[in-house]
């Protein structure tokens, strides 16, 4: 077996399981009641804007029937709204309500304040180029996953 990809693998399984920790007391920052993979879709909507629920879907590989039990649980706490498609009179997007578009946008900010404490004694160049291979692992990802 290939020693590299071993560590690849063993500090990527960590490092998602210590990501998961940290979605997860931000979702409850936003609310007490919020999912981390619920905020995770929020984040998705801040970046993106409006979207249809089969877009969205689809950017995270998941199902619809997946992605609808999340959507209702975000609508319930007033954190996600349906509009009318303008391209499509028959379809709806999904937004972020205003203040939930407030909040999530305070919860990165405070997000990339960790961040940045914690790369704060490593040198420039290696946080952008830690950026870059986080980026090409993603684009990786994104290639091979099943949709």
């Amino acid at each position: 077996m290939d020693p590299a990809v071993e560590v690849v693998e063993r500090e990527m399984a960590l490092l998602l399981r210590r990501a998961q920790g940290f979605s997860t007391r931000l979702a409850n920052s936003l609310h007490p009641d919020l999912e981390s993979p619920a905020y995770v879709l929020l984040v998705w909507l801040e970046d993106n804007g409006p979207a249809r629920l089969t877009d969205v879907a689809h950017a995270f590989g998941v199902g619809k029937a997946t992605l609808s039990r999340q959507l209702s649980q975000l609508e319930q706490l007033e954190l996600v709204q349906r509009e009318p498609d303008p391209h499509d009179g028959r379809a709806f997007r999904l937004a972020l309500t205003g203040p939930a578009s407030e909040r999530v946008r305070e919860i990165r900010a405070a997000r990339r304040a960790q961040y940045r404490a914690l790369l704060r004694t490593w040198p420039e160049e290696d946080v952008s180029t830690f950026g870059d291979l986080l980026g090409r692992m993603n684009a990786l990802m994104e290639q091979v996953r099943p949709d």
